[in-house]
């Protein structure tokens, strides 16, 4: 007799990880909780100022965990069909199930639901303990108590200090169902079920409102029930699922699910969307996961994986860069420059919030990564329309402006130059044309100048000149890409750098240059750098065929993976500047990655063993060209 297949979507465990950064994050796109934990975040809910700018902390009443008595087995269950997580206890006497969610569909909700079903009858009580550290204080926010609303208590109050200097301060209430020490399931009763719930919002009449909805929905037995509807339409859009080893395909599933729980619901206003953050909305508190700001991780690593199958999701990051614009014109203003400076660390005011300045003086590359994903949107939907009344253009002509503005001409090359940035490969500062910043920079010139021919807008002629003219360093003797003016080959790199030349950027060049590019720089590459590292150099193996090779690279991104619920941990060393270890539990900005990396290498005609069977089920856009061993590229007329 055959066992039922094992369901790659569920990830199941007798313990908990010892390391509560590995617990499975809950989130929605609008707010974000690790479970058990004491802290939850709102998307665009910051404290501190400039660069002490950090995801507010906002107590988490739902820090409870479920106790008995009686000896019991204990299972942990993160089911990513649904989005719940569940710790069940089963006796001999009775199934005690605790589960919680971030409601999928009500983005505002929190959810707990203790549900106790008896496994023989008998006139006996049974009670489950529900023990709380729960605490209504927060570092972050100034709590207050409002009066008590249709049961829950409500507390308010606003982030201690603005985003910018002379701002004003966000307000923040919530409002939960108080919860009890313990919960009975009496003689003449066969189950039960209890709800807890969590409301969170800017506003008084709005953090009502939420709560009046999920009361409701839970008196007509429909709290759940919609948010499993919510997750079924999402998982609609796309599921990417391999036929093969069942690690591998829990990874995928794992970045996936992890993906989509960073982002909105698909009926959700993109106004209210605040940008994807690397470690996600679980984290981003003071001092940890990068504060919680948003960079080039959201439009460089990790927009593709979601605008492949869901433009609007993708649509909702654009949305994001265009509230920043006047940010972004006052950080080019403040350098002495011309158009849209996007800062390197963004939170809701576009201005920089990056702790350090250097970077945000210098890694200016930025402005390049967000055109790239602009540029991508128009090839895969061919919607003008947000280039028109959605201000698009106002971004791609504003950036282009900044490159004109921003760069030098050289007289004795007769080239245009960059001078004084910082590369991806922060090992590196104050240097002249970083080989990526320059190309990047390039395809923002080249793509406003397209862009204006199909909005009939008279385009600058700079723009085509400085795109043409621009240095893209190149070793003719050596036949590589240096990374810089002056990069002595052999020096180390943290990574992933020039080698994105390739792929995402699609720079031409022969195989000859391009394996010589991946050869010298992945033996001097930080063996303990980030993830996506490995995840461009499997593409560029895989580009040449080297199917073992990209196999062994990608190898190194499953070493990130932490069981049993999939989050991963990045270790990005110690940073020069700032010397903080950048150790973090980050399942959006690795999972991506992983995404990244795992689904180009499925996509190749060369799969790395006979039983990778890449399923992409449901995807309804049209404009993707699958090109041969390079992953996913997109292109005008795709």
């Amino acid at each position: 007799m055959m066992s039922d297949p094992v369901d790659p979507y569920i990830f199941s465990s007798d313990t908990l990880p010892s390391d509560p950064r590995f617990l499975p994050p809950l989130a929605n796109g609008r707010l974000g909780w690790r479970v058990f934990g004491t802290i939850m975040h709102m998307g665009g809910i910051y404290n501190g100022e400039r660069g002490a700018c950090h995801r507010a902390d906002i107590p988490c009443p739902l820090a409870v965990k479920m106790r008995m008595e009686e000896e019991g087995t204990h299972s942990y269950t993160l089911d990513t069909h649904t989005g719940i997580f569940t710790h069940s206890i089963l006796t001999s006497r009775v199934q005690a199930s605790q589960l919680f969610y971030a409601h999928r569909q009500y983005p505002n909700l929190l959810v707990m639901e203790v549900f106790l079903q008896r496994q023989k009858t008998t006139e006996e009580p049974i009670t489950v303990t529900l023990e709380s550290s729960f605490t209504p204080y927060s570092d972050d926010i100034t709590f207050q108590d409002a009066p008590d609303y249709k049961g829950g208590r409500h507390i308010f109050g606003q982030t201690k200090s603005p985003e910018v200097p002379g701002g004003l301060s966000t307000s923040m209430h919530l409002i939960w169902t108080p919860l009890t020490t313990s919960v009975t399931l009496l003689p003449d009763q066969s189950q039960s079920r209890w709800g807890f719930l969590v409301a969170a919002a800017e506003s008084s009449e709005s953090v009502q409102a939420c709560f009046d909805t999920g009361l409701e929905l839970f008196e007509h037995g429909d709290l759940q029930t919609s948010h499993l509807r919510a997750w079924a339409e999402l998982w609609l859009g796309s599921r990417v699922e391999l036929a093969g080893p069942l690690p591998l395909s829990r990874a995928v599933i794992g970045c996936m699910f992890y993906l989509l729980s960073a982002f909105p619901s698909l009926t959700e206003a993109p106004s209210l969307f605040g940008g994807v953050s690397p470690g996600g909305l679980s984290n981003g508190g003071q001092g940890q996961d990068y504060w919680g700001h948003v960079f080039w991780d959201q439009d460089t690593w990790i927009y593709p994986s979601i605008a492949l199958f869901y433009p609007k999701l993708a649509r909702a990051v654009l949305d994001y860069r265009v509230r920043t614009i006047e940010g972004a014109k006052a950080n080019a203003e403040q350098q002495g420059y011309k158009g849209l400076k996007f800062p390197w660390e963004s939170a809701v005011s576009g201005q920089e919030v990056c702790p350090d300045d250097i970077y945000g003086q210098q890694e200016i590359h930025i402005n390049g990564d967000v055109i790239l994903a602009f540029q991508q949107y128009l090839y895969l939907t061919q919607d003008l329309e947000m280039f028109k009344e959605g201000r698009g253009s106002e971004v791609v002509w504003g950036v282009a402006d900044y490159w004109v503005s921003r760069v030098t001409w050289n007289p004795e090359d007769q080239h245009y130059h960059i001078r004084g940035v910082m590369p991806p490969d922060e090992y590196y500062y104050n240097v002249d044309n970083s080989v990526y910043t320059n190309s990047v920079a390039k395809n923002s010139l080249q793509f406003a100048v397209e862009l204006a021919a199909l909005l009939q807008h008279p385009a600058p002629p700079e723009w085509q000149e400085v795109a043409d003219k621009l240095k893209i360093p190149f070793d003719e003797e050596l036949k590589y890409h240096p990374e810089f003016d002056g990069y002595r080959k052999g020096s180390p790199v943290k990574q992933a750098d020039a080698v994105m030349l390739g792929y995402p950027l699609g720079l031409s060049m022969s195989l000859e240059v391009r394996r010589n590019d991946l050869e010298w720089y992945e033996t001097v590459t930080d063996p303990h750098g980030p993830a996506m590292t490995w995840g461009m150099f499997a593409v560029g193996w895989l580009e040449l065929s080297e199917a073992q090779k990209a196999q062994q690279l990608l190898d190194k991104c499953f070493e990130n993976i932490q069981g049993p619920f999939q989050p991963a941990i990045c270790r990005c060393g110690v940073s020069r500047l700032m010397a903080l270890e950048r150790s973090t539990s980050s399942p959006v900005w690795v999972g991506f990655c992983r995404l990244f990396c795992l689904g180009t290498l499925a996509l190749g005609e060369h799969p790395l063993t006979s039983t990778y069977v890449l399923i992409c089920k449901h995807s309804k856009h049209k404009h993707t060209d699958i090109q041969h061993k390079q992953g996913l590229k997109l292109t005008p007329t795709c």
